[in-house]
């Protein structure tokens, strides 16, 4: 078809045609009526926006008189079909015909009528179920009836909602103060709560602990990724719409496609076009699931030890998310084409929608991802994942924030080449985890030269996912699988090694050497010391559920707020208070996630973030003063785990504060802590209502350093409200970071005698910025004289004061 023409609708009126003829063949004339109309109805609109061949015309104009031709004998055709059938087959048919109608209606918004349409199709078949004895004819009735029911009892419930949340809308406005009032009032807002079974439930709830409205507003600003907009996942998404009169098409349209699937692309198609008999699962195994010209190995590999880890602990935990399901949560094929996938991105669990269109090529092989013959979900997760990334296209990722988004687990990247990095305490703890099921690991290689890649049997920069660790007679033994299901290990414990195969350790491990030398299906066994010298990388995605309490919260990071650079300050910083009330040991991990929604985040992401942890609790502004007990490397993904034990006895307090290396752009972010303990995480309150600042200058007599002539530096004075003798104060010096700089705050006149305030400074001067907070100050005056430490430095300067109460600040000399 040439360019400018519309191949899927083209398609899609082409099947309606075929149905409308298939039940004129079938003497369902009825139907015929509805179906040609519908293709002939779709055929001209695409004809008169040229979307359509001309040629087209005539066939459109072919089923407009069929159709008329059928509606004028009607009564007579109907009667003439109807005579050479049973009762019941005929009731069959009508309610047939009844849920066409409904499920036309239903799309178009015509709630009610498509309701009446549901209820008459049902009545029918619980009439016509009474009247046979037919085993197979009765579970048709009832599967129909059952369809119809579903969708009248969902209709019902929107038309409840609506009439409720007219109700609502008519109530007065809540005060502010009441905005955070909780119907469930067993967790006080910002507390720990239980993690459930995977997956987690949606983060929104309009019972219990609600969302603030900046959190409200950052996750509707992160909704739209890529240019298309993905809703957070709520309870009532569970009553989606399947079921339609035609085939659903995706109206996003196709995803768009690598080099090397348009090269071999035959055209798109639906499953039952190129399948057999299509299901979604018939057999999980993590051995079929192959990677084919998309180039997102991360993801096939996090697929590949989902579905073992499925197959191996008997739990669901990616076909859990797809949709349409049974009432056993099994997902189920559906011949109207509509999927929804539930995927967690961006803080939340969202809500993907896609068709069921697939590419392929000439030969009727998916152009995609894939598992064994006639099953989708690889090839549909695939889809709804690569959708949101922007196309197949994708420029890859990594298994952690892959299966993050499958799975809600939390990712933690171990870095093999780092210093800190422990083989043994790392193996044995992945050891111990991975077969309790609390953890699944990918690993990936980074560059190896290509020579020695050949050598190896490796690929270079590629993520393979991890199917078993051992220990076994002194050796420490992994089973690693390429997504591509070939290309394997040549090394030690390869399937040609002869020599460290003995019949014991086959035997253990189950393994065949020589049977594995007969196939290439990517799968290998791999000696723990190899690992370390070829891989750089262990990603791992912990079960949440291993933690009793966590709690998240959602903010923004405003790209003016505070320095580009956060070296010298963390003043302007988000920062959070955490109390562990724990009286043992305790196990806190600290979850910072950067929402994305651009693809070019993925290509080339300059963000490097990281949480810096402090003890006390209270707003920290000098990034090393105190001296961080977590302090993070920034890194340039999404994901960012703090991992602290706490064996002092609680109540422990902690600032926890966000932080990167250079700020370019604004950030929105979810902020998710896990404790073996109960924990309250809160923003840190901004203790000091009143701000003013004063900009100065250190000139050519005012420039007077640190030594004899201090006293010729800038002189300023700062009035307390004679109100309190309890004031809060915060004191902050900006200048050029070329300059070391400090300042002093000096007692001039206390209004109460009695009350005293001896001379403070800073402290050592420090680069471009210096702070001292002062506590329980009493009202007076005050002189303040900012200082840089080398004598005769020039350069302007900003002063700042906050306080808890009001103060007049104004320069003397």
């Amino acid at each position: 078809m040439g360019d400018g023409f519309d191949e899927v609708a083209c398609r899609a009126a082409t099947k309606i045609a075929q149905k409308a003829i298939a039940y004129d063949n079938a003497q369902r004339y009825e139907e015929a009526v509805y179906f040609y109309t519908e293709a002939a109805n779709r055929m001209i609109e695409l004809l008169t926006r040229k979307k359509m061949v001309a040629i087209m015309r005539n066939t459109a104009m072919e089923y407009i008189e069929r159709a008329e031709f059928l509606k004028r004998e009607l009564p007579r055709l109907v009667a003439s079909s109807q005579a050479s059938r049973s009762p019941v087959q005929v009731a069959l048919e009508k309610a047939e015909f009844c849920m066409i109608r409904a499920l036309d209606l239903d799309d178009k918004g015509k709630r009610s009528q498509a309701r009446a349409l549901y209820e008459e199709s049902i009545e029918l078949c619980l009439d016509a179920s009474k009247k046979t004895g037919d085993s197979s004819m009765q579970q048709k009735l009832a599967g129909l009836a059952s369809r119809g029911l579903e969708r009248a009892e969902a209709l019902a419930q929107q038309e409840r909602e609506e009439e409720q949340l007219e109700m609502l809308n008519k109530l007065p406005t809540l005060p502010d103060d009441l905005a955070s009032l909780r119907l469930d009032d067993r967790v006080p807002p910002a507390c720990g709560k239980p993690t459930i079974a995977v997956p987690p439930p949606p983060a929104i709830s309009k019972k219990g602990e609600g969302l603030t409205k900046l959190e409200q507003a950052v996750l509707r600003q992160t909704s739209l990724i890529n240019g298309r907009s993905y809703v957070p996942f709520l309870s009532y998404d569970l009553r989606e719409k399947f079921s339609f009169p035609m085939p659903f098409t995706d109206k996003d349209g196709h995803l768009t496609l690598t080099e090397k699937q348009k090269t071999r692309l035959k055209g798109w198609m639906r499953p039952d076009e190129f399948m057999e008999e299509p299901a979604i699962i018939r057999q999980i195994d993590s051995g079929t699931i192959k990677q084919t010209v998309v180039s997102d190995c991360s993801f096939v590999a996090s697929l590949t030890i989902a579905a073992r880890y499925e197959r191996r602990f008997g739990k669901q935990l990616v076909t859990s998310i797809i949709y349409p399901q049974n009432s056993s949560g099994q997902p189920i094929y559906n011949s109207d084409g509509k999927y929804m996938v539930k995927m967690h991105i961006n803080g939340v669990w969202r809500k993907i929608i896609i068709d069921d269109y697939l590419p392929v090529d000439e030969r009727m092989g998916l152009l995609c991802s894939h598992s064994q013959p006639n099953e989708l979900w690889v090839s549909l997760l695939e889809k709804a994942y690569l959708k949101v990334m922007g196309g197949y296209d994708f420029p890859g990722s990594n298994s952690n924030i892959d299966l993050h988004a499958l799975t809600g687990w939390i990712p933690e990247r171990i870095s093999i080449k780092s210093k800190e990095f422990d083989a043994d305490k790392t193996f044995d703890k992945l050891l111990t985890r991975f077969h309790k099921g609390d953890c699944i690991i990918t690993l990936a290689t980074g560059k190896i030269p290509d020579e020695e890649a050949k050598r190896a049997g490796l690929v270079d920069c590629h993520a393979y996912a991890l199917l078993d660790l051992r220990k076994l007679d002194g050796k420490r033994l992994v089973m690693v699988k390429n997504p591509w299901t070939h290309l394997r290990w040549k090394g030690r414990f390869s399937e040609n090694d002869k020599e460290n195969w003995s019949e014991e350790r086959k035997k253990a491990l189950d393994y065949d050497p020589d049977a594995a030398q007969e196939k290439d299906d990517g799968v290998f066994w791999i000696e723990y010391e190899s690992v370390l010298h070829f891989f750089d990388v262990f990603y791992v995605n912990w079960n949440p559920a291993i933690f009793p309490h966590t709690y998240g919260l959602h903010n923004v990071w405003n790209t003016t707020s505070g320095p580009v650079k956060d070296l010298y300050t963390v003043a302007d910083n988000p920062q959070y208070q955490l109390q562990v009330n724990n009286v043992g040991n305790a196990a806190v991990w600290i979850l910072l996630t950067r929402h994305i929604t651009n693809i070019a985040d993925f290509a080339d992401n300059k963000e490097y973030i990281t949480v810096l942890v402090y003890k006390g609790g209270k707003k920290v502004y000098l990034p090393f003063d105190p001296k961080p007990i977590y302090d993070g490397v920034r890194i340039n993904s999404p994901h960012y785990l703090c991992q602290m034990v706490i064996s002092e006895p609680g109540p422990n307090k902690f600032t926890l504060v966000v932080a990167q290396y250079e700020k370019s752009k604004t950030i929105y972010y979810t902020l998710r802590v896990f404790s073996t303990v109960d924990f309250h995480l809160s923003p840190i309150a901004d203790p000091y209502p009143v701000k003013k600042t004063v900009t100065g200058e250190w000139d050519a007599k005012t420039s007077g350093g640190h030594k004899e002539n201090f006293g010729n530096n800038p002189l300023f004075h700062l009035s307390l409200e004679e109100s309190s003798d309890d004031h809060s104060i915060l004191i902050d010096l900006r200048g050029p970071k070329e300059y070391s700089i400090a300042f002093q705050i000096c007692p001039v006149s206390l209004v109460r005698e009695g009350k005293e305030f001896y001379q403070k400074e800073t402290g050592l001067y420090r680069s471009g910025y210096t702070v001292m907070t002062l506590e329980g100050v009493p009202a007076g005056t005050y002189s303040i004289r900012p200082s840089t430490f080398v004598e005769g430095q020039r350069s302007k300067f900003i002063l700042g004061v906050e306080s808890s109460m009001g103060f007049s600040l104004k320069r003397v000399q």
